[in-house]
């Protein structure tokens, strides 16, 4: 990507960290997997459930405060503090509240889709099967990620 591009465009010149929130083990090492073949190289940070995420990005945790541009993948069913738990906290939260969240979720139930939307997600994707579906959304993800000024 040549200056005039990133000076005209705002492109992103420092790497975009992946923050998984997850506690299903098999889904974080399958979204690691498809990263890695996809050629997606991004830092990559988890948390098990929603409340390790919000300590992560708050500055709260072990190694300090996930520092923006930053990405959220979400899953909703987890321990502790679930996925809708996690939205509610960071929309109301002013030094979170503009953070790009997509929710990867096993549950299509519409009441589902319905509540992330009205927490200002990015997008909803159904994770029904680790394969070809899964690899597309994660390739959109990083496009997105690379093609659009994330909150610093």
């Amino acid at each position: 990507m040549n200056d005039m591009y990133q000076q005209n465009f705002g492109a992103q010149t420092e790497a975009v960290k992946f923050l998984i929130v997850d506690d299903d083990l098999v889904s974080v090492m399958a979204i690691k997997r498809a990263l890695k073949k996809l050629k997606i190289l991004n830092p990559i940070v988890v948390a098990k459930d929603g409340q390790e995420a919000l300590d992560i990005l708050r500055g709260s945790y072990g190694d300090g405060k996930l520092l923006p541009p930053f990405l959220v993948t979400l899953d909703l069913n987890m321990p502790r503090m679930d996925g809708f738990e996690f939205l509610e906290e960071v929309r109301k939260d002013p030094a979170l509240h503009r953070a790009v969240i997509f929710v990867l979720s096993t549950s299509d139930a519409p009441r589902d889709v319905e509540t992330a939307y009205s927490n200002n997600i990015a997008g909803y994707i159904v994770k029904d099967d680790l394969g070809e579906s899964f690899m597309r959304a994660l390739n959109m993800i990083d496009s997105y990620a690379k093609v659009v000024e994330l909150p610093r």
